[in-house]
């Protein structure tokens, strides 16, 4: 038995018109496959050409180790400079990523080689981020901490994206005080009879191409595996849903800081209390999966 997904609809390009009342309002994900073709990134961006630009960068990497008590909030498990980086994502399989690498700050000029679209939404233009990952590399089930509204724009190789919405995350195992759910949980091919409850999540799966665009809605739950090498790019746009915007403050103001503290003071018992919590919480909401 596999995990309840729908494939993400699938548009060839779309107006703005279209993408605010078919998506954006219902809040719904969509991929669109030839929205980029225009811009100078479409053509240009690949990994040989990041090796060029930004070879002698040092970059942050992580890999998909448990969390740690003594570990910060998104520290990397390693750095490397970029071209070391790249021949290794092109000599062999790497758990290594490059997570939320912003490309204004450290190659500026990177920024002619793409434009801020109109989807109708405020585009944080400050926050360009950038996401490299090797053969079947992934990230954890997480979803954002501000809730935003984010554009991933795929260049180099495939990526399979799993999303749920967040009325799943009863079903989800989902980790107090934090935005992921059990790190052990493997959404591309999970063990729903250690993990029964995900038999009840509704979601939605994509394969991205070169080019192709996937808008993942506020608070969207997302796993992104990379089938071969590859990259992406993530524009957002805040959370405009009163509810979601709330929870975004919540975490960044609050949650965060109170999880790091705890961390410090309680060491590894507060993250081993929270991974059994999700396994307490989701079975008590969903106690016919229990068996």
């Amino acid at each position: 038995m596999k995990l309840n997904l729908k494939q993400i609809p699938r548009e060839k390009t779309i107006s703005k018109k279209v993408f605010l009342e078919k998506y954006f309002k219902p809040q719904k994900p969509v991929v669109i496959e030839r929205f980029i073709e225009d811009w100078p990134a479409y053509s240009k961006w690949n990994l040989e050409y990041f090796k060029n630009v930004a070879g002698d960068k040092e970059v942050p990497l992580y890999d998909d180790r448990p969390v740690k008590h003594d570990e910060g909030f998104n520290e990397p498990h390693a750095k490397m400079q970029m071209r070391e980086y790249i021949d290794l994502l092109k000599s062999k399989p790497t758990k290594y990523r490059i997570f939320l690498w912003n490309l204004l700050k450290e190659v500026p000029k990177l920024q002619k080689d793409f434009k801020y679209p109109d989807f109708g939404l405020r585009l944080m233009k400050g926050l360009p981020m950038l996401f490299f990952g090797g053969s079947n590399s992934h990230t954890f089930m997480h979803y954002d901490i501000d809730l935003a509204n984010i554009f991933h724009f795929h260049f180099e190789g495939q990526k399979q994206c799993i999303l749920f919405p967040q009325s799943e995350t009863p079903y989800l195992y989902k980790v107090p005080h934090s935005l992921i759910t059990r790190e052990d949980i493997d959404f591309s091919n999970p063990n729903l009879e250690k993990w029964p409850a995900l038999k009840n999540a509704e979601g939605f799966i994509a394969q991205l191409e070169h080019g192709n665009v996937l808008y993942i809605p506020e608070g969207y739950w997302h796993h992104m595996k990379y089938i071969t090498p590859g990259f992406s790019m993530s524009l957002r746009a805040i959370a405009r849903r009163p509810k979601n915007f709330g929870k975004a403050v919540y975490n960044i103001v609050f949650m965060r800081y109170f999880d790091n503290i705890m961390r410090r003071w309680k060491g590894q018992k507060w993250i081993d209390w929270k991974n059994r919590e999700a396994i307490k919480r989701t079975h008590q909401f969903s106690p016919q999966q229990q068996s």
